[in-house]
């Protein structure tokens, strides 16, 4: 089966590129809506396995789309690869914490592109042979079923994105062991060190916020990166 992309770009060319770029790969299918309203309504009406979505678009910009996306129970899961001409740290850091899972700024290498799609798709499928992940693991306030994805603390249910879920059960697996940035890019991300380390640090700090006082288990080794606690 064809991986349904839903390409958010009101520059046609651009748009046009992408659309070439991964359809030529042979397992993609690519949607272009060039409004954030229109986009809205592509997900009622079909859902798309990743989003690449710009920044700067008509009616609704690419943040409140982004915004929209995550908070919606049917569409929180969905994998969102920001791409813009905005380049500010700033710019990056915004859209990561309100729960793109990259950003990638203009202009961009179509491989890159492809790659980085490759990726948000490959933590989506199953591992088959995990050993070492407990099904669940209880703490005095956390309560992080990894079986059934689902986490709560001091029993309130807490929502994540997928990248914030699969981030916190790679520390629980690796619990009271430093567990380094670039080894997070690595296992959580899907590749190595094609996105700055910064996103890692955004990630956990939007997942310490989320985790409320259990997100003091995540400690930061200065230097060396981060490590979970009982």
């Amino acid at each position: 089966m064809s991986t349904k992309i839903l390409v958010v770009e009101d520059e046609q060319d651009i748009a046009g590129l992408i659309k070439h770029t991964l359809e030529k790969t042979g397992d993609m299918q690519v949607d272009v809506v060039a409004a954030g309203d229109a986009a809205l309504r592509s997900l009622s009406q079909r859902e798309p396995d990743v989003i690449i979505l710009d920044l700067n678009l008509p009616v609704l910009s690419g943040i409140e789309v982004c915004r929209i996306v995550r908070t919606r129970e049917d569409t929180a899961h969905i994998p969102i690869i920001m791409l813009t001409a905005r380049t500010a740290e700033a710019d990056r850091v915004t859209g990561l914490e309100i729960g793109a899972d990259d950003y990638i700024t203009k202009p961009f290498s179509v491989r890159e592109l492809v790659a980085r799609v490759r990726a948000v798709l490959r933590r989506g499928m199953p591992e088959p042979t995990r050993p070492a992940t407990p099904v669940v693991y209880r703490g005095n306030r956390l309560l992080a079923d990894f079986d059934a994805v689902a986490v709560s603390v001091d029993g309130q249910h807490v929502r994540l994105t997928r990248r914030e879920f699969e981030l916190l059960q790679h520390l629980v697996e690796n619990r009271n062991r430093v567990v380094s940035r670039d080894r997070l890019l690595e296992r959580v991300w899907g590749y190595d060190r094609m996105v700055e380390t910064r996103s890692v640090d955004v990630h956990v700090g939007r997942l310490r916020a989320k985790l409320g006082g259990a997100g003091r288990q995540i400690e930061t080794v200065v230097g060396l990166g981060y490590r979970f606690v009982d």
